[in-house]
């Protein structure tokens, strides 16, 4: 390996990421992430690219440019985006394939739900099928649904870019259901208990319950009972679906179908019985033709307890994958708690930025095609996934970093006196690797700096980027214009614009500069050496910004 070559190729990569200026430390770094054997040769290498580096940065960008072409461009060792396939179904035939995803629209889509509806789109693509959104919608009393959701649901699964091919609200299917409940009465596999709480003790000794037993006229005499208005009350009956009461998992033994709910909360429908998930869901699979279903691992019990409907209509149940736990390490995704942590004040809302809500990651300038390409190369695992934040943060990156122009923003600012600065304008592009025009700065001796940058370099020289270099101290001296390896730090200038950055855990303030003023709210920027925001609020005088990552 010739090193002085790498040294040469990697040191003009750096250059022209950064408008022709490399810079030391990040071109020893990068070397030594994609060749970790010449880590025992450090001393060498600073000494080569202190040799070189001068000579690089003096040259103009396009000689740079052609200098690396013919060296070859530096591979990157990073993860490109690549077109993953998706792993084949067992039973699964071109255009006759259909999925569901089916949702309980009871709070707003998270990261975890995204995954099964992003899988189940991308296999209906895949073999050419159809996907059908439906709404489980049919717990008024704990899963209670609220109508908002409803929209939510189907914006974001369109933010995502999903498309279905019919909407199913299962609360408006009701009475298809009780028409199947009582089919199963009349052949003498489901049954209507009154036990109550004392059925489970007959349940836990796999013995019947005195209501088992009774004749079907009985049976239908109830359930009939169960439906009117002045009939049971809550608690007080219950339809069952009849099943092996030697199962080894008592969840299994004639399990609970249908419930009465006195008061129902529901924004939809205000009626007294109402199906539990298993059964609803059994009957509208069927109905609707899916012919696979991606379950998650804590539904199996699900998929047992619904075969027993479908052995007893002779049906054929749909090919089940088992797709294990989604977790975004450092981010909330479960439903549950984020309705508790909104109601005790500690999220502001579904869009919080501590959140792993779509509305969320969509305000902080997440790409809907990174969510995408992540759940995809991840796959229908069926074991638990912890992904890290900084994973999806990197396939955002490279979506976004190409595109997002970049613009000064001083956190903390401080102001500094510069006597006679040596320039009275300077234009500075919008991006280092692409021409979008520049941004022009108006240079008098007022200045603004980060006050940590101040008390971490004070007594030493840095340099303002892009501008020239400066010692701090009391007095502020100019050093000089030359591009040296010495720390560089982010300012701004009289005129400039009061910027606010929401974080995840904090607001943090500061000035930005005054050509942030013509940048629209939704745009994606990257505020040089702190990170990538989205701006959320611009009203010319003022600026609110999104932290997206680093």
């Amino acid at each position: 390996m010739d090193v002085s070559k790498v040294v040469k190729r990697y040191i003009l990569d750096n250059a022209i990421s950064h408008n022709g200026k490399a810079i030391a430390k990040s071109v020893l770094g990068k070397i030594l992430a994609d060749y970790p054997e010449l880590r025992s040769m450090v001393l060498q290498l600073k000494h080569e690219i202190e040799i070189q580096i001068g000579t690089i940065n003096k040259m103009p960008l396009k000689k740079q440019k052609k200098e690396l072409e013919k060296l070859g461009i530096v591979k990157k060792k990073e993860k490109e985006f690549r077109k993953h396939d998706l792993a084949e179904l067992i039973g699964a035939r071109t255009g006759h394939f259909v999925v569901r995803f089916a949702p309980n629209p009871n709070g707003a889509l998270t990261l975890g739900h995204a995954r099964p509806a992003i899988l189940n789109y991308e296999y209906a693509k895949k073999y050419k099928g159809k996907m059908i959104l439906r709404f489980d919608d049919t717990d008024p009393k704990h899963k209670v649904p609220e109508k908002k959701f409803y929209t939510w649901i189907k914006e974001d699964l369109k933010w995502l870019g999903i498309k279905w091919d019919k909407v199913v609200v299962a609360s408006k299917r009701l009475n298809i259901y009780y028409n199947y409940a009582k089919k199963l009465i009349e052949m003498g596999k489901a049954y209507v208990c009154t036990c109550g709480e004392e059925w489970k003790t007959f349940r836990n000794k796999s013995e019947a319950c005195p209501c088992r037993s009774l004749p079907k006229r009985e049976q239908l005499k109830r359930w009939k009972k169960m439906l009117a208005k002045n009939g049971y009350k809550e608690h007080e009956a219950v339809l069952r679906i009849k099943t092996d009461l030697n199962a080894t998992n008592p969840a299994l033994r004639d399990w609970p179908a249908f419930r009465i709910v006195d008061k129902p909360n529901h924004p939809l429908k205000k009626a007294k019985v109402w199906p539990l998930l298993d059964f609803q869901s059994a009957i509208d699979d069927h109905l609707f033709g899916v012919t696979h279903i991606l379950r998650g691992i804590d539904l199996q019990t699900s998929e047992k307890r619904q075969k027993y409907i479908y052995q007893y209509f002779k049906w054929d149940y749909p090919i089940t994958i088992t797709v294990g736990k989604f977790y975004l390490s450092g981010v909330v995704l479960s439903k549950s708690e984020i309705k508790k942590g909104i109601k005790e004040g500690k999220f502001r809302g579904w869009d919080d930025t501590k959140l792993g809500t779509i509305r969320s990651l969509r305000r902080r300038g997440f790409q809907p095609e990174a969510i995408r390409k992540l759940i995809v190369e991840i796959g229908a695992k069926s074991a638990d996934i912890t992904i890290s934040f900084e994973n999806l943060a990197a396939y955002n990156r490279k979506l976004i970093d190409p595109e997002a122009n970049r613009y000064f923003f001083v956190p903390n600012p401080m102001r500094i006196e510069i006597e006679n600065p040596p320039v009275k304008t300077k234009k500075i592009p919008l991006h280092p690797m692409k021409n979008r025009g520049f941004r022009t700065f108006k240079i008098t001796k007022t200045l603004y700096i980060d006050k940590k940058d101040y008390e971490k370099y004070k007594g030493l020289e840095v340099r303002l980027k892009d501008l020239f270099n400066i010692k701090l101290g009391k007095k502020i001296k100019v050093t000089g214009k030359e591009v040296k390896s010495i720390p560089k730090i982010q300012w701004v200038t009289r005129n400039h614009i009061e910027v606010r950055v929401l974080m995840e855990d904090k607001m943090v303030k500061g000035y930005g500069e005054q050509n942030l003023k013509n940048v629209k709210p939704g745009t994606i920027v990257q505020f040089e050496r702190f990170g990538f925001v989205r701006i959320e609020k611009n009203d010319k005088k003022s600026i609110v910004a999104v932290f997206a990552h680093k």
